[in-house]
């Protein structure tokens, strides 16, 4: 079964909301270096959901103005 658009940005939004939780108790830890390539990780995944989302509110019609 194909996913929609709107199911796909938001498993990139959930999973960097994980990305970020995970780094920031790995920073927490004081495991500094995966904290690091977990934020970059979760950065990834918001750059991702941000340019997804963006494209799929263009392709959303314009609302009937009265």
């Amino acid at each position: 079964m194909p996913r929609s658009n709107h199911d796909y940005v938001a498993d990139l939004h959930v999973y960097a909301a994980h990305a970020h939780t995970a780094a920031a108790a790995a920073h927490h830890r004081g495991d500094h270096e995966a904290a690091e390539e977990l934020s970059s990780r979760a950065q990834e995944y918001s750059m991702e959901a941000a340019e997804k989302t963006n494209a799929v509110a263009r392709q959303m019609p314009e609302p009937a103005r009265a």
